[in-house]
């Protein structure tokens, strides 16, 4: 077993993207500045699309373009519940009502199918997830939006560098990442619009910083206008200098770090291949390059006789850090208390809401932290069934 605690995730931070923030606090200027003006056209030169808008968050920018597209009372916006909680949150907040559709049992994500039986007269909106590094099939529910006139906005927080049908995720349309920690870069907090829409990506500048109109750093002025004023209510959601250079030194990196989370993704596929009760995901059918953003895997719960929950800390207490994306949202208390939201409508979701793990995967990880993964992995499934109580599997698989 090993001897020190391997996370299921950590940056990447080098002493010179260390020396680059120092650099910014000498500077003076350490709030939204150049570096975050370099940071959104390389961004955008990197994924390819016409503008970008960096912020605060991933949260942020889903909230600011809810806003920008006019969701609220009486909209209904479709999203897998197969999903970080925020992107549900922000459309109740804007008193519109999430409709969730199901995903494909091995790849996890929606499809046209299953979209398009959300649909209604009320949709407003369809927020697909391109998941765990993979990209959704998204020309299809392209066409559909397109064909009905409803805004795609794609969830691409787990999806930088990932490539669709040869080009990357993100390079038209409307699209939001992140750069929390556990991202594929991270800017320690952050996140990044992009679209090809000018008049989107104003309306998102100006509400992202107040409503006002201009950006919070003029690219002409360096600084900003004293003309300035208030053309409507806005946030403060603008990222900072300190975080965008981090961004700039990362973005340098990400097909260093992906090629390296690639290579480490291949060696558990090979090292898991043997595992019987652990199901890996599928890849899509489409042409596509994973980003590995995370490694997912589901647990057979039947075969091994114990509980993802039980599994997930038998892991932890052979030094091992894992994660869960995702909980299904729907079938969280809030949503199952005040939308009377229940199990059975959406199975294939809820049938790896209840196995789904994720697996260290980060670019200083080695092929021994893979290995050591593995050997824990077989070392907790050679125990009994008796290593876990009765009443708490029955509990997770109720």
């Amino acid at each position: 077993m090993r001897t020190d605690f391997l996370p299921f995730s950590r940056p990447s931070i080098t002493e010179e993207d260390i020396a680059a923030v120092g650099d910014v606090l000498r500077s003076g200027w350490i709030t939204t500045g150049p570096r975050t003006a370099e940071f959104e056209q390389r961004f955008a030169d990197y994924v390819g699309c016409p503008g970008a808008v960096a912020l605060s968050s991933a949260t942020a920018g889903m909230h600011v373009v809810l806003k920008a597209l006019g969701i609220g009372p009486g909209d209904e916006v479709i999203t897998p519940s197969m999903t970080w909680v925020s992107t549900v949150n922000l459309i109740v907040l804007a008193e519109a009502t999430p409709v969730f559709a199901d995903i494909d049992r091995d790849t996890l994500m929606v499809s046209r199918r299953s979209i398009e039986a959300c649909l209604t007269d009320s949709t407003r909106a369809i927020i697909p997830v391109h998941f765990a590094g993979a990209p959704v099939d998204i020309d299809p529910i392209r066409q559909l939006a397109s064909l009905r006139d409803i805004p795609l906005v794609e969830d691409a927080a787990h999806a930088l560098g990932t490539e669709y049908r040869g080009q990357h995720v993100g390079h038209c349309g409307i699209s939001i990442f992140s750069f929390h920690p556990i991202k594929n870069i991270t800017t320690g907090e952050g996140g990044m619009f992009c679209s090809d829409d000018e008049r989107l990506l104003e309306r998102v500048r100006r509400l992202k910083f107040h409503g006002l109109g201009v950006d919070a750093f003029d690219r002409h002025q360096q600084g900003r206008s004293p003309q300035a004023e208030a053309l409507e209510p806005g946030y403060k959601y603008n990222m900072t200098d300190i975080s965008a250079v981090l961004g700039l030194r990362q973005l340098a990196r990400v097909e260093e770090f992906n090629a390296k989370r690639t290579e480490l993704a291949m060696r558990y596929r090979e090292r898991l291949r043997a595992v019987e009760e652990i199901i890996p995901l599928e890849d899509p059918p489409y042409p596509m390059e994973h980003a590995w953003h995370l490694f997912i895997v589901r647990l057979d719960i039947d075969r091994a006789g114990l509980g993802r929950d039980e599994f997930m800390q038998a892991l932890k207490e052979r030094n091992i850090g894992t994660g869960l994306h995702f909980r299904a949202v729907h079938l969280q208390r809030f949503y199952r208390e005040s939308m009377g939201l229940r199990r059975g409508m959406l199975p294939n979701t809820e049938w790896n809401s209840d196995r789904i793990c994720s697996l260290p995967l980060f670019p200083d990880m080695t092929e021994q932290d893979v290995d050591d993964v593995v050997d824990a992995i077989k070392g907790v499934l050679s125990r009994k069934p008796s290593y876990v109580t009765a009443r708490s599997f029955a509990k997770e698989t109720a």
